[in-house]
C-alpha cells in the first residue's frame, strides 16, 4: 500500500499529465485534484487510479480515461448555476467531477448495481448535489428538463433526439458519436434559437449507448 508521500507524488504527476494532454481550465484541474479517482475503483485497479487510462468496472463497463473526462468537462463550459444531465453514470467519477462545477447533477444509469455503487461513493464523499437514477438514459429525464448542459458517456449513432429536446436554448451537449467502437468522434452541440450547431472535437472510444435497463 502506498504511503502518503508516494500517493501525493502520484496525484501531482496525475495533474501534470492532465495539463500535458491539453487540460488548461484551472477549475477542472482543481476538481480532479480534489476528487480521488481511486474511490471509484475496486481491487487491484485502485492502484492504477492515477494512470491516464480507462479501467474496467462492474457490468462490463469502464471508468473513462481521466484526460477524456477532463476534456469532455471542459467542452461543457460549465457555470456554477448550471443544471446538468449525465447519461451513463458508470463508476460515478464523471458525475463527481461535474458536481464540483455545477449547481445540480442528474445522472442516469441503466445498470442498477452500478448506480447503487456510485451512490455509495457519492454519499461517502458528501456529494449532496448529485441525484443518481436507475433508468434508460437515452430518453433523458423529461420531468427535470430542460437542462443547461447534457453529457453522454456512451457512444450513439447520432445525438439522441430526446436529449436534444431536453437541452435549453443556449445549452450545450457533449456526446460521442459513431457507428462502431473503433470510429467515434466527440461532438459538441450548441442549441440556438434557430436550431442546433454541431462541432467535432476529437476522436474517442466509448462503450455503446444501449436502450433499456441492464
Amino acid at each position: 500500500m502506498n504511503d502518503a508521500p508516494d500517493q501525493m507524488e502520484a496525484r501531482m504527476r496525475f495533474i501534470y499529465t492532465l495539463r500535458s494532454r491539453g487540460v488548461t481550465d484551472a477549475r477542472i484541474l482543481t476538481a480532479m485534484e480534489k476528487i480521488d479517482r481511486s474511490a471509484f475503483l475496486t481491487g487491484l485497479f485502485r492502484e492504477r487510479a492515477y494512470e491516464d487510462t480507462p479501467l474496467p468496472i462492474a457490468c462490463g463497463q469502464t471508468i473513462s480515461q481521466p484526460s477524456v473526462v477532463a476534456l469532455m468537462t471542459e467542452a461543457l463550459d460549465l457555470g456554477p448555476r448550471d443544471k446538468v444531465l449525465e447519461v451513463g453514470t458508470g463508476s460515478g467519477y464523471q458525475a463527481a467531477i461535474l458536481s464540483q462545477l455545477a449547481r445540480r447533477v442528474y445522472t442516469v444509469e441503466r445498470h442498477r448495481a452500478l448506480a447503487r455503487q456510485a451512490q455509495g461513493v457519492f454519499d461517502a464523499l458528501g456529494l449532496v448535489n448529485i441525484t443518481c437514477i436507475v433508468g434508460d438514459g437515452s430518453h433523458g429525464l423529461p420531468d427535470q428538463a430542460p437542462f443547461d448542459r447534457i453529457i453522454v458517456t456512451a457512444a450513439a449513432e447520432d445525438p439522441p433526439g430526446p436529449l436534444l429536446a431536453q437541452l435549453k436554448i443556449g445549452g450545450i451537449m457533449v456526446v460521442p458519436v459513431g457507428q462502431s467502437d473503433t470510429v467515434q468522434n466527440l461532438i459538441r452541440v450548441h442549441r440556438q434559437d434557430t436550431g442546433f450547431e454541431y462541432e467535432e472535437l476529437r476522436a474517442v472510444r466509448f462503450v455503446p449507448l444501449v436502450e433499456g435497463l441492464g
